[in-house]
């Protein structure tokens, strides 16, 4: 009880720091977690919303809490609520209340489209919310984004921790970014960097420490993964590896063994998984290595589309696996001294384990990013927004952030300025560091 008492203690006093200066450093003030859906319509708390002068307001997180991204999510949620109790869920003259939202079903056991449309109204709708952190899917923030753009009385700020397809801020594919904003005002941010650079880290490592001469690639035909797909190739073939293929997987198939019966004819140096785990990703893990052989023999490579999975970590076909994260991994924030690593060690004395992944504490940064708007701002959804995009922006300095490093949001684009990527090795059944690649 001592440890536990002494941990939590310190967070509460070292974040409270941290949520003050944070504030500070972007301009001065201004006005039990639950992993289930959060109800529809109007919260009880008074504030914020479109009408501004309350003093509680509501931010949301709109995760995927049932399917394989439970943990993960559950866990950001977890997360998120450890941080706001240690500051006292006060953001410059404003208590802030944490109302997740879940944008998954049963049914489909991952993300919904529906469900994130449906979830996207209820945001607009209730009048004390002021921003979103999420979504985790890039194909969900891409639903919910028009819908929060054009809500009148904001456009309402969303702030992703962990979404990475580059056209929901810049040119990617046609019409991107501009069909996701049409009121023509940004209203999104993001506190990790995007595929474009993901998926090009990828390729330079299967290059210069696979050593691969060839890789067949394997979509989920999804935003996220379609796009991860397309840099990881371009940069390949800039690499000089040769691209064998670049097909989609069918989500609902039963299995992939006539799909990678086709493959082993082309003979690939190695195996490159474009998408998300939630998308059938352990049968078409398990068929790869009973085609292709194991990961030593035909190395496989996925990227953060498959991190953070308890069942994909304990899958003996998935031993081996090279895996690339947008963002720095827990394993490395929690050795350095600073506010991500007091807040993984409060989790750890709370829960007796680790957070699944390493997607949780950027959760907490993209909180971090908008409470520091929050208190900048007139209680507003239009000023909180305007915070971030269009004005100054928002920087959280590396001795408040808990990504261990200046949190920059450029306020024309809504990207961070970091460009992380880690590469990791499941290895006993966990995803454990291996280096941090650098991005060219």
């Amino acid at each position: 009880m001592r440890v536990r008492s002494f941990v939590t203690v310190a967070v509460a006093v070292g974040l409270a720091a941290t949520s003050a200066a944070a504030c500070k450093s972007s301009g001065g003030g201004g006005g039990n977690n639950s992993s289930t859906a959060a109800p529809t319509g109007a919260s009880s708390s008074s504030g914020g919303g479109g009408n501004g002068g309350g003093k509680t307001l509501i931010i949301s997180t709109d995760l995927p809490l049932q399917g394989a991204s439970a943990d993960t999510s559950g866990d950001t949620n977890k997360m998120i609520q450890l941080y706001l109790d240690s500051v006292h869920s006060k953001a410059g003259n404003y208590t802030v209340k944490l109302q997740p939202y879940d944008d998954s079903t049963a049914a489909k056991g991952a993300w919904d489209d529906a469900a994130c449309a449906a979830n996207a109204q209820k945001h607009v709708a209730n009048k004390s919310e002021v921003a979103v952190m999420g979504t985790f899917n890039s194909g969900c923030a891409a639903i919910e984004l028009p819908i929060l753009n054009q809500d009148p009385s904001g456009p309402m700020l969303m702030v992703s921790h962990a979404n990475t397809n580059p056209g929901l801020t810049k040119t990617w594919d046609p019409g991107t970014p501009g069909k996701y904003y049409p009121s023509g005002k940004r209203n999104y941010a993001r506190v990790v960097t995007t595929d474009d650079y993901q998926g090009s880290a990828a390729a330079d490592f299967a290059s210069q420490t696979l050593k691969a001469k060839s890789v067949y690639i394997l979509n989920d035909n999804q935003v996220y993964g379609i796009g991860v797909a397309r840099s990881f190739a371009a940069q390949a073939k800039k690499d000089g590896i040769k691209v064998l293929g670049n097909d989609a997987w069918d989500a609902k198939a039963s299995n992939y063994t006539a799909l990678f019966q086709k493959i082993k004819s082309q003979n690939p140096s190695m195996i490159y998984l474009a998408g998300i785990y939630d998308n059938n990703g352990g049968t078409l893990i398990k068929d790869k290595v009973s085609v292709l052989g194991n990961n030593t023999k035909v190395p496989m490579m996925v990227p953060d589309g498959f991190t953070g999975y308890p069942d994909e970590d304990k899958l003996p076909q998935a031993q081996g696996e090279y895996l690339t994260f947008a963002g720095l991994s827990s394993d490395v924030l929690s050795k350095v001294k600073g506010p991500g690593g007091t807040l993984l060690a409060a989790f750890q004395s709370k829960y007796h384990r680790a957070p699944s992944g390493s997607y949780p504490l950027y959760g907490v940064a993209a909180v971090q990013v908008i409470m520091a708007a929050i208190a900048k701002s007139d209680g507003t959804r239009a000023s909180v927004t305007s915070q971030v995009l269009g004005g100054s922006g928002i920087t959280i300095p590396k001795a408040d952030s808990v990504t261990g490093k200046d949190i920059v949001i450029q306020p024309n684009s809504g990207d961070t300025t970091a460009k992380d990527i880690t590469v990791e090795i499941m290895k006993n059944n966990t995803e454990t560091f291996l280096k941090a690649q650098t991005v060219q």
